[in-house]
């Protein structure tokens, strides 16, 4: 064991080759590599889940139930590992109750503020807690929004409940719901609702809990009733619109519709909190202030409070505003923010933590920040080192490549063509390596191709979405058009809140995720699967379902799923390789039927690549030419899209929507994930969809997409209230010499 080195032996995780490598600790290491090379493999399916695992194995049996069931990686020994912590992209949290204050704690340091020095002096800080029934407003708990059921989407007035008048899944006739409603005969289940009272109604939808009086016989199910819309109201009570389970979706999204609470405003404190002052601001007040502004505040107020609490919140504002989040309020819901707000948060959160020799593991912590703040955070993660920590990042922002203090290259390619270690060493020595990350950090920039010019503009006038200051926007149709600014300036208010409402036709690429299902594959989601299975129905004769995991063909011991996982009870999980179909998902029988030679499993054991010369009908053929073209070639189309990386779920996006029709495509950050060497092989896709006739739009901090495209918006000059404004609309020449715009001064030594 070498002291201060975290040792690697045998990795195979995914498409590792048996890596040994040593990792040195207390330095910020950035793992890099083109996309699907094995640093996510390396980072966090072998080095991080070990070190979770280790860590949950300290505990009880019993508080290891309660805990995430992780199995030992594909490695031979990792030694040296400390604690671990992930800032990843994540969302913080689902729960309308959740908020960037409460999540950072800084709520809790102001409730003590206003509860010793707030006028009139009141009690204790819970009083101004809307987590706490003593301080949240009464109307809608603390939740700042009441949830309500649209009764006509829930309602089928033209038929009985015996005949399914309720339309929620959960009351489908037959089931257990609709069983008690028929017995319990709160309303006649027999006559159509259109023909019942209106009072009847009102009963059925919004009862309060009752005990129903009746023979034993009679209430066979249950001997009390409520009313079915106050029931999913309550259930909704605190969830965000996402937060549902895969199988509820239907409740938030169809039934359900969220309003401001009309006796809060959305405060979601009771009067007496908000009665309270503090320099003449109530809390409420305080916390719907962008955090710069309620930072100014605070500093102004430092004289006359408290100074031992002041030192607690002073700090946390810092570090948000630091880190490029200061235009974010303390009341915004965490639910509501990116995937790379929620990292830079947590991150924020992290520099107040006192433990140290800690393993901070971070995933592309650059995702949807403007150079400017790029800055910031390479200063930060280099606080977190010298708290006596390790900082691993996946990254492949160029200037966080050069500031790292040592550097893990993974390739050389992607896929079966990557899986090894380019390069293991110091910062300084990387340009003399063979990888393509060498290549492209000191490549020159080349020169622009000649603009486009416009076939006419989109035109939009008085735009007031969030914080646009009632804007006028001309967007060029048949150009590359590319929407700048930092992080909060309005980019995707202009673009998804109003070009895209005005616009419906446009395909839009944005960053939501690709799947969660393991059952989600490749070619199912690039939708040659049916064509593929009719292909092997014609030849065989046999049902096209038979050649399908997820139906008659599936192995009958595993379901389809390749794996079977067996539960200990107060032990974790053991997830075994289906000893029956060998991991290949289908019974015996399908794998006898083929198709020039080859049965199904060995089919979706191909790449894209090897498929595309396999398979040249017309459904198929193009598609897979789409995935090789954004870079996804060396992908099975077996593979899972839950275990792509966040690049190649990106790209898989791009490559399903490209085959859809349309004049007009926006992109939001099409870039996230793409290692340099991939930015080229982008930029030829944009080229070809604005050489078909296209107008593209793209939302981009990738100063390398900006300086080549066609027509440039530029937001800002800040985040939140102090953005909102459009700097400049034209060629990206002119950009580099707009003295207001901070994406102009970057830009402009790439041009």
């Amino acid at each position: 064991m070498i002291e201060g080195m975290i040792q690697v032996r045998n990795a195979h995780a995914n498409n590792l080759k048996n890596v040994d490598i040593d990792i040195p600790k207390h330095r910020v290491v950035v793992f890099t590599g083109v996309s699907g090379s094995g640093k996510s493999s390396l980072l966090f399916d072998t080095i991080y889940t070990e070190a979770q695992r280790q860590l949950i194995e300290t505990f009880s049996s019993f508080a290891r139930t309660r805990m995430p069931k992780l199995s030992r990686p594909d490695v031979d020994d990792i030694a040296n590992l400390s604690t671990p912590i992930v800032i990843d992209q994540r969302p913080m949290g689902k729960n309308l109750r959740s908020t960037v204050g409460t999540a950072t704690e800084v709520n809790t340091y102001l409730r003590l503020l206003y509860s010793r020095a707030g006028e009139p002096n009141i009690g204790p800080s819970f009083l101004f807690s809307f987590n706490h029934p003593e301080g949240m407003c009464p109307a809608c708990h603390g939740l700042g929004s009441v949830i309500r059921v649209d009764p006509d989407l829930l309602l089928d007035r033209g038929k009985s409940i015996r005949e399914g008048a309720i339309t929620h899944p959960h009351y489908k006739v037959g089931g257990f719901l609709w069983k008690e409603l028929v017995t319990l005969g709160v309303v006649d289940p027999n006559t159509r609702l259109a023909d019942l009272p209106p009072a009847d109604i009102e009963h059925l939808l919004y009862a309060e809990a009752y005990r129903v009086e009746g023979s034993k016989e009679k209430l066979a199910y249950n001997r009390s009733f409520e009313g079915i819309a106050r029931k999913l109201e309550k259930a909704a009570a605190g969830k965000a619109e996402a937060e549902s389970d895969e199988g509820d979706k239907d409740v938030y999204e169809r039934y359900l519709e969220y309003r401001p609470c009309g006796d809060c405003r959305g405060t979601r404190l009771n009067p007496r909190a908000r009665s309270v002052r503090l320099g003449g601001l109530s809390l409420d007040e305080l916390c719907r202030m962008e955090l710069t502004e309620a930072r100014r505040y605070l500093g102004d107020l430092e004289g006359k409070l408290s100074r031992a609490l002041l030192s607690k919140v002073l700090p946390l504002l810092d570090n948000l505003i630091e880190i490029g989040v200061g235009y974010l309020s303390l009341d915004r819901a965490t639910a509501s923010l990116s995937g790379g707000e929620s990292q830079r948060v947590k991150l924020a959160r992290q520099l107040d933590c006192n433990l140290v020799d800690l393993l901070y593991v971070l995933d592309e912590p650059s995702i949807g920040l403007h150079a400017r703040d790029t800055e910031r955070l390479i200063h930060l993660l280099f606080r977190l080192k010298e708290k006596g920590n390790s900082v691993f990042v996946v990254e492949h922002d160029p200037d966080i490549i050069r500031a790292a203090e040592w550097i893990v290259d993974m390739g050389p390619a992607a896929g079966r063509e990557g899986g090894r270690v380019v390069y293991n060493g110091e910062a300084a020595g990387l340009a003399e390596s063979p990888g393509l990350t060498a290549a492209f950090l000191s490549r020159a920039a080349e020169p622009c191709a000649p603009r486009r010019e416009p076939k006419g503009f989109f035109e939009l006038e008085g735009l007031r979405a969030n914080n646009l200051k009632d804007l006028s926007v001309r967007i060029p149709k048949g150009l590359l058009c590319c929407v700048t600014g930092v992080a909060g300036s309005g980019k995707s208010s202009l673009i998804h809140d109003c070009f895209a409402k005005a616009h419906p036709e446009a395909v839009l690429i944005d960053q939501s995720p690709v799947g969660r299902s393991s059952r989600a594959t490749i070619a199912t989601y690039s939708g040659i699967f049916d064509a593929v299975r009719e292909l092997f129905s014609r030849a065989t004769g046999a049902s096209a379902s038979l050649f399908s995991f997820n139906s008659a063909g599936a192995c009958p011991k595993c379901g389809g799923q390749g794996h079977l996982s067996t539960e200990l009870h107060f032990l974790d999980a053991v997830r075994t390789v289906c000893d029956e179909c060998e991991g290949r998902r289908y019974r015996a029988e399908t794998l006898e039927l083929r198709l020039r030679g080859k049965h199904i499993a060995e089919v979706l054991e191909m790449t894209a690549v090897q498929a595309i010369d396999f398979f040249p009908e017309p459904k198929i053929a193009p598609r897979l030419k789409l995935l090789e073209e954004v870079g996804l070639g060396y992908i099975s189309l077996g593979q899972s899209v839950s275990s792509l990386s966040g690049g190649e779920a990106q790209r898989l996006k791009i490559a399903s929507e490209l085959g859809k029709q349309s004049g007009i495509y926006i992109m939001d950050e099409p870039t996230t994930g793409l290692h340099m060497s991939d930015i080229d092989r982008f930029q030829g896709i944009l080229d070809r969809l604005v050489g078909g006739g296209n107008s593209v739009i793209v939302i981009e901090h990738n100063l390398d997409i900006v300086r080549r495209a066609d027509w440039v918006i530029d937001m800002g000059p800040e985040g939140g209230e102090a953005g909102g404004r459009i700097l400049y609309q034209g060629r990206p020449e002119g950009l580099a010499a707009c003295e207001a715009s901070i994406t102009g001064r970057f830009l402009k030594d790439l041009l």
